[in-house]
């Protein structure tokens, strides 16, 4: 995560050395979107110069908290009255491969505090897309009380309402996020191990143009969904049911094969592969990030494709050689 380019001097260079990974972890659980968690955060800093708290000699963390969950619900907000071309999906990023899950990668890859969602998972694809279905209010309740551990009275102090409202909000955030609740899989190293297992197969199959074998590895209400948010050629709706899924992605392989350098990386705390093409046509994109879900047979559910440009700003792609 690139530090924000926020000139400052004492107490705030202290506040944003301390603060930035923690707030930066909790903008992009907000968010879903690096790229707006890297904003934010950086307008977190500029607000808190511009207004500081009453007390200077105080501890700063409670103060940028309010402003940055402030920023990040009308970020929502705006996003939620904007048309968005095709799928949403959240932008990838890059957990480490020695992380246990429950460390937050973010934060300098030390344990911190947790509550009914341990770290790792609030970063994952599934969850991410689960919050979508929340208030942006009810997203920032959840996320405090039930990711980074904050009591009532502290959330009401970050969120600036009622400890009534913030009991009664996170109640209807925790009956909208049931659903997840229900099939809910943390990322484990067995969860871990079964993916890439099932991608690495999943990559072969298409490599090896063996459309049965493509077929095979689909469970038969499996969805998929590509990110492209206009900008480069991606399909606009959901493709569902192993036949059209299978053909969809054989197609962009066959396209796509030639000057392809592609590896699996841990991503949002499970395998997904990395994908970078260097012979392309207008309008295809240059880059992609692809992940899948699978059930307990380990055949996939979900395949999910990010390739617009702004989603993608927290990879680090390998330069052609």
């Amino acid at each position: 995560m690139p530090a924000a380019k926020v000139i400052a001097s004492p107490p705030y260079a202290a506040a944003f050395r301390e603060h930035r990974r923690l707030l930066w972890g909790l903008l992009y659980r907000l968010t879903g979107c690096a790229a707006d968690a890297d904003d934010l955060l950086q307008e977190t800093f500029v607000r808190a110069m511009e207004h500081p708290p009453r007390r200077t000699d105080a501890p700063w963390r409670p103060w940028l908290v309010r402003i940055a969950i402030n920023l990040g619900r009308d970020l929502l907000r705006r996003r939620k009255r904007r048309a968005y071309v095709g799928p949403w999906l959240p932008s990838p990023i890059e957990t480490d491969e020695t992380v246990t899950p429950g460390y937050e990668p973010a934060i300098d890859g030390t344990l911190t505090t947790e509550g009914r969602y341990d770290l790792l998972e609030s970063v994952s694809v599934a969850f991410l897309l689960a919050l979508e279905a929340l208030t942006p209010q009810q997203r920032a309740v959840l996320l405090l009380m039930d990711v980074f551990d904050y009591t009532v009275r502290e959330t009401s102090d970050a969120l600036g309402i009622s400890a009534a409202n913030v009991k009664t909000t996170h109640h209807r955030a925790r009956r909208a996020m049931a659903a997840y609740d229900r099939s809910r899989r943390p990322p484990t190293r067995r969860l871990q191990e079964q993916t890439r297992d099932a991608l690495a197969r999943f990559v072969n199959a298409l490599a090896s143009e063996n459309v049965a074998a493509v077929e095979a590895l689909l469970a038969d209400s499996v969805r998929a969904l590509s990110d492209g948010a206009g900008e480069f050629f991606a399909a606009r709706v959901p493709i569902d049911g192993r036949q059209r899924v299978a053909r969809f992605h054989w197609n962009i392989s066959r396209r796509r094969a030639v000057g392809l350098r592609a590896e699996i990386r841990l991503i949002n705390g499970l395998p997904a592969l990395v994908a970078e093409f260097h012979d392309r046509k207008p309008g295809e994109p240059p880059r992609s990030v692809s992940w899948c879900d699978i059930d307990d047979a380990g055949r996939i559910t979900r395949l999910y494709s990010v390739v617009a440009s702004r989603k993608l700003t927290a990879i680090n792609f390998v330069p052609a050689q």
